[in-house]
């Protein structure tokens, strides 16, 4: 098993995933989302796709034995193991618009966004390529006859964790959100690792 790596809280990293390793993000602590985005490893242009992936899945509650899309309509990641099963892929990054919008009385943060601008940088993505994230362990409310949003405190206990496979090779932005909504009101790091293909979840 690989070492495990700590994305301190209210910040993000960038790193290569190759096809076929496992990436499992961790929540240590409870109620703390991980934004996630995946760009292909030779082409940024192709990117992680909320609109391809929510359109093939019919569902916009992702779990164990989904894929994610790419803008390109290609697998790049699938879902392998889920022991949460509530994640979100509606809302895009926080920002600092996030907190001018959300929360004008909270000290502005570049959020999500711009930690992952900044992890991504040197991969060249620069910030106008950075899509709708898929949010790791987010508990977002959708009322069925309203379609009203709300964003709850996730569901997701300490030590809780998601698995996704690697279906080719990848460039992935992840983080620990910086938003106080999404985090039930308190800002706690993720943990990651990556076992190697060979080691990966059937």
């Amino acid at each position: 098993m690989s070492d495990v790596q700590i994305i301190p809280e209210r910040s993000g990293t960038a790193f290569r995933l190759a096809k076929g390793e496992l990436l499992v993000v961790i929540d240590p602590r409870g109620e703390q989302v991980a934004d996630l985005l995946a760009f292909d490893g030779e082409n940024i242009d192709e990117v992680i796709s909320s609109g391809r992936t929510l359109d093939y899945a019919e569902t916009i509650y992702l779990t164990t034995g989904n894929k994610l899309y790419s803008n390109r309509s290609r697998v790049m990641l699938e879902i392998v193991e889920d022991t949460v099963g509530r994640h979100d892929f509606l809302l895009t990054p926080c920002s600092v618009d996030t907190f001018l919008h959300f929360y004008p009385d909270q000290p502005v943060h570049r959020g999500c966004f711009g930690n992952l601008a900044a992890a991504l940088e040197p991969y060249g993505v620069t910030p106008d390529r950075i899509p709708t994230a898929f949010n790791c362990f987010m508990n977002v409310h959708v009322d069925g006859d309203t379609g009203k949003l709300r964003v709850l405190p996730p569901i997701s206990k300490a030590g809780d964790h998601i698995a996704f496979r690697a279906e080719r090779d990848l460039i992935i932005g992840l983080t620990a959100c910086s938003a106080l909504d999404s985090n039930g009101g308190s800002f706690k790091p993720i943990h990651y690792r990556i076992e190697p293909a060979a080691d990966a979840l059937a």
